[in-house]
């Protein structure tokens, strides 16, 4: 979706800006009696023994996505957006016939686009009213695409999430090679082996 997404930017010549929600799971509000121990250098004096009545969900909270995702799923539609219904984290929202904008959110990390300037402004004030945030501007890193938005197109890339994922496993220094396995070496049919299931195979790849 986002590359698809990306792709209607450099097609219209738009621009893509970012925002950062600050403690999103804690916007959540719930809906449900959930009870917590007092935290430690927090209990109050001669009630050691009673806990507290959670009004807002908490990090570590098995409800918090679910209530993070239904207030603003909620707070988007009361704004006029309409959510797509092949992808549940997409919302645009038509300003007339011709001004559009669309918002794409993965949990507390959300991107927008379109052609109005006014509506960016517009929705950015909106948002900074009902949460805390922060306007990032300009798009350049999002679910471990490094994104370039330049004036001839835009220029994605995975270098970052490469690098990252080689230092996960100590292998910076390992010499990069074109294919995946090494062309010196030949593979003979392992005789003394017994016979292969290949319906094993097809289930895995089926799942």
């Amino acid at each position: 979706m986002i590359r698809l997404l990306i792709s209607i930017v450099a097609l219209k010549k738009w621009k893509i800006l970012q925002i950062d929600l600050n403690s999103a799971f804690l916007n959540g509000f719930l809906d449900e009696e959930v009870y917590v121990e007092q935290p430690e250098g927090y209990v109050v004096r001669g009630h050691k023994d009673k806990v507290l009545r959670l009004k807002k969900a908490l990090y570590g909270l098995k409800q918090a996505p679910r209530v993070w995702n239904s207030r603003i799923d909620k707070y988007f539609q009361e704004k006029g957006f309409k959510k797509c219904p092949h992808e549940h984290a997409l919302y645009v929202k038509m300003n007339g016939k011709c001004d559009i904008l669309i918002v794409c959110l993965y949990v507390d990390d959300l991107i927008f686009t379109g052609k109005c300037a006014k509506m960016f402004v517009d929705f950015k004030e909106e948002m900074a009213e009902e949460f805390e945030m922060i306007a990032i501007g300009l798009m350049s890193y999002y679910l471990g695409i490094e994104v370039k938005q330049r004036d001839d197109g835009i220029f994605i890339s995975q270098e970052i999430y490469a690098k990252e994922v080689l230092k996960r496993f100590n292998m910076e220094n390992y010499n990069p090679i074109s294919i995946p396995i090494d062309i010196e070496k030949k593979l003979w049919r392992h005789v003394k082996g017994g016979p292969v299931d290949q319906t094993l195979f097809k289930v895995w790849l089926e799942v």
